[in-house]
């Protein structure tokens, strides 16, 4: 299933951050948190954003969706300023808590985000067990969350963040307090969706391995200040199969992000 993306000319990026700051408080109290970014995003493009801790990563996710602004720079979402698509719901958001209400069911956390905005009760049910089949919860879509293993209720937040057919999908580290073989699974699962659903991401995420699966791009960030010192490409394409993980490239771009974040080359046990 594909949603709607209301395609722009191919010209259009679907993110646009051009000289990008942010400072927070004022004065001797002041903390530079980023520095000067400047980053395109395509549409239907996966980029993980990866750094050290207080690098600036999920503040750069933020002033992405307007829940802060820039001190300097500017932000563009498919040719619109930050504010104005937000208010036009260009772009669903997850983090990681699922924050789903415990008193509705899977069903009725997917339509939230369609009863708020007026979606007439026939065209929510059909957009709700659509969700659900999307994210392979058709069978649970009466189940409340307490039912529901910590992926599945991740699945939900993805699903109800797609909700209204979103270009662009924002994602703060959602698979960080899950253990790693559910991660694993989710990352393959996020892979199918972004590919069905041909919605941008992007992706907040402490873990190399978990960039390298999921990204076209890996945008590598230096301590705070937040600068991009390095943006490297995976050429994998849309699939993305288990057997990835065992694939020599796969290690090598591994090895390049983690050399890329270290700003040193890597010695590996060979060479010791």
């Amino acid at each position: 299933m594909r949603f709607d993306t209301k395609e722009l000319p191919e010209a259009v990026p679907a993110v646009r951050v051009a000289g990008a700051s942010k400072t927070f408080g004022r004065k001797a109290k002041a903390v530079r948190a980023l520095e000067a970014i400047d980053l395109d995003i395509r549409a239907g493009e996966f980029v993980s954003l990866i750094g050290p801790s207080g690098c600036g990563k999920s503040t750069l996710l933020r002033l992405i969706a307007d829940l802060d602004r820039p001190s300097a720079g500017s932000i563009e979402v498919f040719g619109k300023p930050a504010a104005q698509a937000r208010l036009d719901q260009e772009y669903g958001i997850a983090f990681q808590q699922a924050g789903l209400l415990p008193w509705r069911t899977v069903a009725g956390n997917l339509a939230l985000p369609l009863e708020l905005h007026g979606v007439p009760h026939a065209e929510r049910n059909e957009r709700v067990e659509s969700l659900a089949s999307l994210v392979g919860l058709a069978d649970f879509i009466d189940h409340y969350p307490d039912q529901l293993s910590g992926g599945m209720q991740q699945r939900v937040a993805i699903a109800r963040a797609l909700a209204e057919g979103p270009r662009l999908l924002l994602m703060d580290e959602p698979f960080g307090a899950l253990d790693e073989m559910t991660r694993e699974r989710m990352q393959a699962e996020l892979a199918r969706i972004a590919t069905a659903t041909g919605a941008a991401v992007v992706f907040v995420t402490h873990s190399i391995p978990e960039a390298v699966f999921l990204s076209d791009r890996v945008v590598v960030m230096s301590p705070r200040p937040g600068r991009i010192t390095g943006i490297i490409d995976v050429p994998f394409g849309d699939e993305r199969p288990e057997l990835l993980r065992e694939d020599p490239a796969y290690f090598e771009l591994v090895t390049a992000v983690r050399e890329a974040l270290h700003g040193t080359p890597v010695v590996r046990a060979e060479e010791v």
